[in-house]
This record gives C-alpha cells, structure tokens and sequence, in this order.
C-alpha cells in the first residue's frame, strides 16, 4: 500500500458521490482531489479486487464504500440510490455512457463526466437536458481539462461585452490515457463542429493546418480534435457570433497516424456500418494506447490561448496551466464540493463554467496547486 492511503470503508452508508470507473487513471486522479477536500464517495467498478488494489495506491485517508457492479441499466441504478452526484469516467462515452445517464435521472442525481466526444455531448443536450433541468439537476459532459480550460480562457474574453468571437487553441504536453487515445481516435473521425458567423457548421475533413503557440518558436500542427465543446457551449449563446478550437502538436509520428487513420476511415465509412467503424477505431486506439505516467506539474505545463475579437475591440488570454489529467480530477473535486454546499448556479445541459462560475474554477485549480492564471495582451 503506498505510505499514507488509508481506506475507511463505510460498509452500509450512503454516500453523496458515486466514482463509477474508478479503476482507470483518470478515475484514481478523481479519488484523490475528492479525499483531498475530504468528501466521502461510492467507489464503483466491474471487479472490487481491482477497485481495492488501485484505491490503495492513491494517498490520503479515503472515505469510501466499494461497488461491484455490472454495466447495466438496472444494476446502475441501484447503485446510484441515495446519491448526489454521479461522476461517469467510462469511455468511450458514446459507446458506454447512456446506461449511467438513465441511472442519474431516475435517482435524481447530477451527473458530471470527464468526456472529450462531441456527439456523445450532442446526444445529452437532446435527449436528457430538459429533463435534468426539470428535475433541477446538472448535466455537464467534459468537466474535465479539455473541454473546461478552453471555457475558463474564452469567457475571461466574454468579460468584455465588446468581444463577439472566440479562437481557442489548447497545446497540452502530456500523453493520452488508453481511454482518452480510444476516445480521441473515435471523435476525429466524425464531424467536428465550429461555430461560424452565428451558425453552426464543421471543419472540413482531414483539417490541419500550421499553428504558433505561445512561448515556442516551433511552428505545431493544429487539428480540431473533433471540434471542442466551446462551440457547443455557445451554440446558443447570443454573445458568441464565432467560435472554433484546434489542438496544437509538435509534427512527428503522432500527427502523421492521426492524418492516416483519418483518411483510412473516410475510405472505410463508405462500406461500414457505424458499429463496425466504432471497433475500428477502438482496435486503433488499443494499437497505440499505453498508460502514462503521474504527471509532473514542472513539465507537464500547458498553455490555452484565445484570440477575442469585436467589431472594434480585441484580445489575446493567454491561461497558463499544468498538468491536465491533475486538473481534470481537481475540477472533479472543485465541483463536487460545489454542489454538495449549494453552489449550482445553472441546471440542465451546461458546461462548469457556466454552473459555478469561471473565476471559481480558475481559485479551484489554483487552491490546489495547479497555477491557473491568465494573462490578457491587448
């Protein structure tokens, strides 16, 4: 057992919070940030031998129930009875997600996931947004690093109400989890949407283009990584007239198999089904997939850039920030907490920023030492 984990298991108790995958990496980040703000949550997962083992590498005193359960409606439900809050770290969310969704709602459960998928997002605001709002209840796919940091840079712009339109480019330095790489994999190839002189369309397939990060001279490969949820977001937003998201890369051997996967797919779509493009991709992502190590604030920096712009005024936020996956499970702890002290600013299909504010995530992150500042150039 790594030195200072002690697992309390409260056998018989409701929690307020279910972790449901909370064996993968992301999910083990999640307990961390929850048992640092001491909030005691469900542990869930396939096989509690596993759940036991990786709970027993993450440091701190965790106040914990473990679940067994399988990945179905019923069994899902159950689980969640009595709780608060669902967090969903289970990809692809797509594939796998509708199940714990259902869950949620029939308890009466926010739910919160730590997506990266467009349609899987597009399918929740259409189907299931209303009816968590009636219930008063948040829906929040991608509360996650990306897509919420983009979120935080672009309504920093949206302060001023001169700024119409938003530019985002994220250029992390960390590598993809195996679920995040079967996840990525999937949604580059579907349409990547934008928002464009207040309507929405998509990138044309196979986009790359050059892009120049702030702080590098390298000049990077940007791909729209299957278009961000900024745009999503403000689909509806009258403030935002235009808004687009690219992912920048340095060039080399990961963005030359992205390239070729794509054009493999388009060539394939025309003869499959969309269940046997789903396990195309995911054989893809399991081909490349491999789990990294911890991140290390130091190395791990990564920086957002948004270019605001208005008819006559315009900006550039620069948010500066560290370690993605870190500040994925802090976000997860920032709005846990958030919600179970009544902080839920709006209800519905709504991205964190909007439920419990910008500035509030950015003291989040920074209270647990991830450093997100901003900077605006003008």
């Amino acid at each position: 057992m790594r030195r200072g984990a002690i697992l309390e298991t409260i056998l018989n108790a409701k929690q307020p919070i279910v972790v449901y995958g909370i064996t993968g990496y992301t999910g083990k980040l999640i307990a961390e940030y929850l048992t640092r703000r001491g909030l005691p949550f469900v542990a869930a997962g396939r096989d509690r031998a596993k759940i036991e083992a990786q709970l027993a590498t993450v440091p701190g005193r965790h106040q914990v129930r473990i679940e067994a359960v399988s990945h179905d409606e019923a069994s899902l439900t159950r689980l969640c009875e009595g709780a608060k809050l669902v967090i969903n770290v289970v990809g692809p969310f797509g594939q796998l997600g509708e199940p714990v969704v259902k869950a949620a709602l029939a308890n009466g459960c926010h739910y919160i996931d730590t997506t990266g998928e467009q349609d899987w997002a597009i399918k929740l605001r259409d189907e299931y947004g209303q009816a968590f709002a009636d219930k008063g209840l948040l829906l929040s796919p991608g509360c996650a690093f990306m897509w919420t940091a983009g979120m935080i840079a672009a309504e920093i712009a949206l302060e001023d109400p001169a700024i119409d339109s938003v530019d985002i480019l994220y250029a992390p330095r960390s590598a993809p989890t195996v679920a995040s790489t079967l996840s990525f994999l999937r949604m580059l190839c579907l349409p990547n949407p934008l928002k464009q002189s207040g309507a929405m369309t998509v990138w044309p397939p196979m986009t790359q283009v050059d892009v120049a990060v702030p702080g590098s001279h390298a000049i990077h490969a940007g791909l729209p990584w299957g278009g961000g949820f900024e745009p999503i977001w403000f689909e509806h937003d009258t403030r935002v007239l235009n808004c687009s998201v690219l992912v920048a890369f340095p060039k080399g051997p990961l963005v030359d198999f992205v390239m070729e996967r794509m054009k493999e797919y388009a060539d394939l779509a025309k003869t499959h089904t969309l269940k046997e493009l789903e396990a195309v991709t995911n054989a893809w992502g399991m081909s490349i997939a491999s789990t990294p190590e911890r991140e290390v604030p130091r190395i791990n920096q990564t920086m957002i850039s948004v270019w605001a712009r208005g008819t006559h005024v315009g900006k550039q936020i620069l948010l500066h920030v560290t370690s993605p996956y870190l500040s994925t499970g802090a976000l997860c702890g920032i709005v846990a907490q958030r919600l179970l002290n009544g902080g839920l600013l709006a209800k519905g299909f709504q991205p964190a920023t909007r439920a419990f504010g910008h500035r509030q995530l950015m003291a989040g992150l920074a209270e647990d030492g991830l450093h997100c500042w901003s900077e605006q150039i003008r």
